[in-house]
């Protein structure tokens, strides 16, 4: 009886001890490395409006729209083979450069072969690749296998920032104190935000490889810890209305939930007419997807959009 008490309260003991870790966990905040003009003066990081980019220079929108070109980083596994192949036929056809980074390698479908498990690791990997890579690009859009984009979004609601900021952009969540962009929705980063992340990496007491914790951390609370060390903090993306242009769910769910939360206004509960994602998407559904974005047209309407972004030259575009 006195063996079962003291196993008892050993339980107990490590239970405490455990839930003490969380906590701590939870409000846990790096000290971070900028100086004085380098600190964090957006959270809410919006589309320029209509009225916005009526201002600008005609030569100057036309210089920034030539300016805004997007390496999109797509984290693959060949069990996802079938989504794999959508997303190379779809939306990633509009990147101005899209590398498809795989766990392992795949006869069928060309990606850069990381030849690691751990997801972590592996997006480590590909962030430094794509750093090493960049060229003359200067923002970067990850998304998985599941992920529909509509990558002109993406660079209309970018086009006046500077890619020489710290800019981490996406769905932004929190857990704890802990602000983070949300992985299932795709995560832009400019290129000073991939600079210092890509110097952090280096740092295995800031942000190692394989993580310290008793308990795994999902690969985009990580990359935040690490951003959050080098002065770079999650923003969420929004319209000029402040609705939220990344979305974690597919179009089906959204709509359904709008459905019946907005029986009288669907559409307009549903999500933001400039949308950049959508996530968990069936390969079917990317299909329909890439149909209605950049196929189907209704006859006499003109939108009057202002800019227009090009696809990439050379290639095989909807």
């Amino acid at each position: 009886m006195l063996s079962e008490g003291g196993s008892f309260m050993k339980g107990m003991a490590m239970g405490g001890i455990f839930c003490l870790g969380l906590s701590l966990f939870g409000s846990f905040s790096p000290a971070t490395e900028h100086g004085p003009g380098e600190q964090h003066h957006h959270h809410h990081v919006k589309a320029p409006s209509k009225d916005e980019l009526t201002r600008l220079l005609d030569g100057h929108v036309l210089d920034l729209v030539n300016q805004v070109r997007v390496s999109c980083i797509i984290m693959v596994q060949p069990k996802i083979l079938v989504h794999w192949a959508a997303a190379l036929d779809t939306w990633t056809k509009h990147c101005d450069k899209a590398v498809f980074y795989t766990s392992e390698s795949s006869k069928a479908l060309e990606a850069v072969d990381l030849n690691e498990k751990d997801d972590w690791a592996r997006l480590r990997k590909a962030l430094n690749h794509a750093y090493e890579n960049a060229g003359d690009l200067r923002w970067f859009f990850v998304a998985k296998a599941t992920t529909f984009a509509i990558i002109e979004n993406l660079k209309h609601l970018v086009l006046t920032k500077d890619p020489e900021e710290p800019f981490y952009l996406g769905n932004a969540m929190k857990s704890g104190e802990l602000e983070y962009v949300a992985y299932e929705s795709g995560i832009v980063l400019s290129y000073e935000a991939l600079k210092r992340l890509v110097n952090v990496l280096q740092d295995e007491e800031k942000c190692p490889e394989r993580g310290h914790a008793l308990w795994a951390m999902s690969e985009d609370k990580q990359l935040a810890v690490c951003l959050k060390y080098t002065g770079v903090f999650a923003e969420n993306g929004e319209d000029s209305h402040g609705k939220g242009l990344f979305n974690s769910k597919s179009v089906d769910s959204l709509i359904t939930d709008s459905m019946r939360e907005n029986p009288t206004n669907v559409v307009e509960g549903c999500c933001s007419d400039l949308a950049v994602t959508f996530n968990d998407m069936s390969p079917n559904q990317m299909q329909v997807m890439m149909f209605g974005v950049y196929r189907l047209r209704p006859y006499g309407h003109d939108f009057h959009d202002l800019l227009v972004f090009q696809p990439p030259e050379g290639s095989d575009n909807d």
